[in-house]
């Protein structure tokens, strides 16, 4: 890590949200947006706000987890619900789902800003997301939703090594998409099956697995860890209970996926065929 880069970065922040005045933070206790929350209280007091949207996509132990965080930050913190589910170009999820579910946080986000007199709404994307599938980006472009970390060119790492110098808890919290992303494109999704995905991943976490997920697959649960933590789920002869818990969560299979957990792994069917790093979208 270069610290005099991270330093320079740093700086580049502060005099970005400085210069906002008042900013709202769009807050899903993640490690960008915590670090983004903690920056903009230290630079603007009063004059920030951390806002979480409270849906069935959000799981609850996210929403207990972001009070927890604003009132450890110290920000001035609010929820607020969102109806993203009941839009039916979200729930049957075509590829730019994420579009949707933005668009509609970052309207409602919007007017909260106004309601409290901030003027700049923002978000915790940063500098690495520039690569990669992400179509809540037109989202916030269309509702104005500035990203201070990427603007000030601070990547995942660089924001980790900032958030455990500054005592934040979330330096290395495993990255959450939202419950949503569990599902195939072109798989409706509905409250019942979200419940499904949410209390099967509680399940595993209980168990002591922090990084994962549970891809809904109909009736079979396709399980993704860490490549490094499958050997450990048999030699711990921890199999059996992992297969009951998530059948209680009410599926009918549970199958492990051999590759382990990627993030974005429903993406990889959009893969051009031989170029990885280009997607093809319906």
């Amino acid at each position: 890590m270069n610290a005099a880069l991270l330093e320079e970065k740093t700086r580049r922040l502060e005099d970005i949200l400085r210069g906002a005045e008042g900013v709202l933070v769009a807050f899903s206790a993640g490690a960008d947006s915590t670090l983004l929350a903690s920056m903009a209280h230290r630079v603007l007091g009063p004059r920030a706000l951390a806002v979480t949207g409270r849906s069935v996509t959000l799981a609850r132990a996210e929403l207990e987890e972001a009070v927890e965080l604003a009132r450890l930050i110290g920000i001035r913190h609010r929820i607020v619900d969102t109806e993203e589910i009941q839009d039916p170009s979200f729930g049957n999820n075509p590829p730019n789902r994420c579009y949707f579910c933005k668009s509609e946080l970052y309207g409602v986000l919007r007017q909260v800003a106004e309601e409290e007199g901030l003027p700049v709404v923002a978000d915790g994307s940063n500098a690495d997301d520039l690569g990669d599938h992400r179509p809540g980006m037109r989202a916030a472009r269309e509702r104005e939703v500035r990203s201070p970390l990427m603007e000030a060119g601070l990547t995942k790492a660089e924001i980790r090594h900032l958030s455990r110098e500054l005592g934040l808890p979330t330096w290395d919290k495993p990255a959450q998409a939202c419950l949503s992303s569990r599902f195939p494109y072109g798989d409706r999704i509905t409250p019942e099956k979200i419940a499904q995905v949410e209390r099967a991943e509680a399940a595993l976490r209980a168990l002591g697995f922090r990084q994962l997920r549970v891809r809904h697959h109909g009736t079979i649960a396709r399980l993704e860890l860490p490549r490094e933590e499958i050997p450990a789920l048999f030699a711990k002869g921890l199999s059996e209970e992992v297969v009951r818990r998530v059948k209680e969560a009410g599926f009918h299979y549970v199958a492990l996926d051999l590759e382990g957990f990627r993030s974005g792994s429903m993406n990889e069917v959009l893969r051009a065929p031989g170029r990885p790093d280009l997607l093809v979208l319906p």
